[in-house]
């Protein structure tokens, strides 16, 4: 064979190989197989504090989607007790200092953000900017602008982004709202929501505001939810507001023990809401042209019960199911290329809400979201 000749064939080899390595990395068996890689996700919990210690990391031990495949912790006596009881192997145990390091890590599929609110949105861009999924507890951030950037932040790295609203992957929750929407009891006239619970820590970040502290960002945000659920649509503007302290000891420098709201929705339907660090409270009332739901209580761990003109709404189970519900829900969404029953623009809604609330309560006037 002459100089050309084999040039020739060595060319069409090459050229045929690289034709044969592009058919089979766009095949749809193979990209189907690459997604479906795994049938399970490691999850890393980021801060290690009460409801990831007493809730999340038990309900991880319940999950069938995902798993608790590492943690990311300030304190080393944490990220040993965590490794012995769990068994963490060292590589999947992080801190703060080496958090990025995540980014080399296949064990780890999804970040879960459960910091004090302030931190939030540096961590969840962190973890979208290490390629990982990040799911978010509430409230998402501290301003509507931080909520933003983190959804920039995880679309720009093509990676979905979760915020943990327990109660929205919840069977009773998600029965009554399908009642509203439906509109089997006719149309919504108005909705009242409250929830808080007598807070005797003086010194936690729900008492600190440059951590995020305040009623309405932490409780605030389930009556928030109740309000826009219950309603079945989102609200236009915040009528008026006040905000008060029974210990302006702990609650200083304008921070809430207890907020009151009442919410404007299209139609003249209206909400008023009521959160607070000084009571027990917990319901959610559905006013509609053919009756009444009434939920109590509204948002716990378990034991969501509701009444209506339709009958009881009822499905029991017990704790830490909601979370485990949660992650098996928005794990598969992932594993699917399906959307986020809660996405970061649900958070943002809720900021925003928040936001207004608080400009109201400043000026006394109505504000529009």
């Amino acid at each position: 064979m002459d100089t050309t000749n084999k040039n020739t064939s060595r060319r069409n080899f090459v050229k045929n190989v690289a034709l044969g390595s592009t058919a089979v990395l766009l095949s749809p068996l193979t990209s189907f197989a690459e997604r479906q890689k795994k049938d399970r996700l490691g999850v890393a919990l980021v801060g290690l504090g009460y409801y990831s210690t007493d809730l999340l990391a038990p309900a991880l031990q319940q999950t069938k989607n995902c798993y608790l495949a590492g943690i990311v912790t300030g304190t080393p006596s944490k990220a040993e007790a965590w490794k012995k009881k769990y068994n963490i192997p060292d590589k999947n145990i992080y801190n703060y200092q080496n958090f990025d390091s995540i980014s080399n890590n296949p064990d780890i599929d999804v970040v879960y953000v459960v910091l004090p609110p302030s931190m939030h949105h540096e961590y969840v861009i962190r973890a979208a900017n290490a390629g990982k999924h990040v799911w978010c507890e509430k409230p998402m951030a501290i301003t509507a602008k931080e909520c933003q950037e983190m959804i920039d932040a995880c679309r720009k790295n093509k990676k979905t982004l979760a915020i943990g609203y327990r109660l929205q992957h919840e069977p009773n929750t998600q029965e009554y709202r399908r009642i509203i929407n439906q509109k089997l009891l006719g149309d919504v006239k108005k909705v009242n929501c409250a929830a808080g619970y007598p807070e005797s820590r003086t010194n936690h970040w729900k008492q600190n505001k440059a951590l995020g502290g305040g009623v309405l960002y932490d409780m605030g945000v389930y009556a928030i939810q109740g309000a826009r659920m219950g309603a079945g649509m989102e609200p236009v503007a915040v009528l008026s507001a006040k905000t008060s302290t029974t210990r302006p000891e702990i609650y200083k420098n304008g921070l809430d023990e207890t907020t009151e709201a009442t919410l404007e929705f299209p139609g003249g339907v209206t909400g008023n809401i009521k959160t607070s660090f000084g009571e027990n409270i917990n319901h959610l009332n559905i006013s509609c042209t053919k009756g009444d739901i009434k939920v109590a209580p509204y948002q716990p761990y378990a034991g969501v019960k509701a009444s209506s003109p339709l009958g009881e709404i009822n499905h029991p189970y017990q704790v830490p199911w909601q979370q485990a519900k949660q992650m098996d829900d928005d794990s598969i969404s992932i594993m699917q290329g399906k959307p986020m029953l809660v996405p970061g623009e649900e958070g943002l809604r809720d900021i925003r809400i928040v936001e207004a609330i608080y400009e109201s309560a400043r000026t006394g006037q109505r504000v529009k979201i």
